[in-house]
């Protein structure tokens, strides 16, 4: 058994991720990448999507098309590492990592995940509502009626 992490997300248990602590289900899943805010990395897609129950919860894709299935399980612990370490630092809401194709091929280690996905999780968060309905742009101008 590992040894207890200090920012584990739930204080006082293995340093694991209970179920509560992920996204399990499809429409979690699929909820995330429609109205989730999208970061790119050079080997990841991170999805965040603000809200839930006061906690983040985390989630991963790697596809087949990623590697074979060493690969693929590889990457898996390595992003469930990282959510583990930086547990403090994931936004309250569901958190989901998507590996790019070429992830697979790249040799990563625990310092590069880092490397890449922490600066994501760093940056200013920009309010949904300080962008308006039109996604950031200027409204349009309003036709002058006769």
């Amino acid at each position: 058994m590992r040894p207890e992490a200090q920012d584990a997300p739930f204080p006082g248990s293995p340093a694991g991720y209970p179920k509560e602590a992920r996204v399990r289900r499809r429409a979690e899943f699929s909820a995330c990448y429609e109205r989730g805010r999208r970061l790119h990395s050079p080997h990841f897609l991170l999805f965040l999507l603000p809200g839930g129950q006061g906690r983040p919860r985390t989630g991963m894709a790697v596809s087949r098309k990623v590697g074979d299935a060493v690969t693929r399980n590889r990457l898996k612990r390595l992003l469930r590492e990282f959510f583990r370490l930086h547990a403090r630092a994931l936004p309250c809401g569901d958190v989901v990592a998507v590996a790019k194709r070429h992830a697979g091929g790249a040799r990563l280690n625990l310092a590069a995940v880092t490397g890449e996905l922490l600066p994501l999780l760093e940056r200013p968060r920009r309010p949904r509502e300080a962008q308006g309905d039109s996604g950031g742009r200027a409204p349009a101008p309003k036709a002058q009626g006769s």
